[in-house]
């Protein structure tokens, strides 16, 4: 029987490092980080990195590997992640992947589309353009070029963007005629477990987080990170507001606010992704963990 890999995504915040943890230690294996987030070694509180404790409970991989100095892609994750798989299960019938980052999970299950190399020149003029012009010309540019991915794509996402119009641009075809391409199947099995709960239950559980991470010293880590704000892994929620309070457009509680309902809408496009994928199982606040074992089984059962 083929191997399996136990899959656990959901919304930040709703308790997927717990219940990863609970299942790599129900079936005596590892766990593989799939939060894009979590894999550097500078960003820690504002990334909700697993504790000290929960580290040591059971071996992990992919969490803070990396340095915000170090260019890393969803690419380079495939390959290490599927090198990190292959041995994991040489001694594990059974390996646990966590995350949020929908479309790194889909590159380990999956594999990723093939695109041809693009001059680096176009995406250092996409950028030029992002920050002169704004988000809104690559919006028109890509609904223009690539209206069949425009209409399905996160919009408000300039790094999508400027993927989707790169490809565009530096090949004259459409992004959407290189994705969705049938892939070689994997050498594992994959059983993929949502968490879910209700959404006023999720933004509380989110606003308190936030408040958490104030209280653990975000403010200080996000102010050590300052000087590095342009690049790439310092792009996301929890550090862009910060850097808007040291440079003296927001003051800090309308700062705080703002992690606060720009994570709440990260989680929602998180829902949304995960929430098309018909093989996810989802578990509700009330599902206990013998449930979700018995689930497993089942699926697994009957592969």
């Amino acid at each position: 029987m083929k191997k399996v890999l136990i899959t656990v995504v959901g919304p930040t915040a709703i308790g997927k490092t717990k219940l990863a943890i609970d299942l790599a230690t129900y079936f005596k294996t590892e766990i593989i980080s799939a939060d894009s987030r979590q894999f550097y070694k500078e960003m820690t509180i504002g990334t909700a990195v697993p504790s000290g404790h929960e580290l040591e409970s059971v071996p992990h991989h992919f969490i803070q590997h990396k340095s915000i100095h170090e260019a890393y892609n969803v690419g380079d994750f495939e390959k290490d992640a599927l090198k990190v798989l292959d041995n994991l299960f040489k001694k594990h019938d059974y390996v646990v992947m966590a995350g949020g980052s929908g479309l790194y999970i889909d590159a380990v299950i999956q594999g990723l589309d093939a695109f041809p190399e693009i001059d680096r020149e176009i995406r250092a003029n996409l950028n030029t353009s992002l920050k002169k012009e704004g988000i809104e010309v690559l919006q028109n540019q890509l609904k223009e070029l690539d209206p069949q991915y425009y209409a399905k794509a996160d919009i408000q996402n300039p790094h999508r963007i400027i993927r989707a119009l790169e490809i565009c641009l530096g090949t004259g075809k459409s992004y959407s005629s290189f994705i969705n391409k049938k892939k070689d199947p994997r050498p594992f099995c994959t059983i993929m477990v949502g968490l879910s709960t209700e959404r006023s239950i999720l933004y509380d559980k989110i606003n308190k987080r936030v408040d958490t991470m104030i209280e653990n010293g975000l403010v200080e880590e996000a102010r050590s990170l300052y000087k590095h704000k342009n690049l790439n892994a310092l792009q996301t929620v929890g550090y862009t507001e910060l850097f808007n309070f040291f440079d003296g457009k927001w003051d800090l509680d309308f700062a705080i606010s703002e992690i606060k309902k720009n994570t709440r809408r990260f989680a929602k496009r998180q829902l949304t992704w995960f929430r098309k994928n018909k093989n996810i199982v989802w578990a509700e606040k009330n599902t206990s963990f013998e449930e979700i074992i018995d689930k497993i089984m089942y699926l697994r059962q009957n592969m």
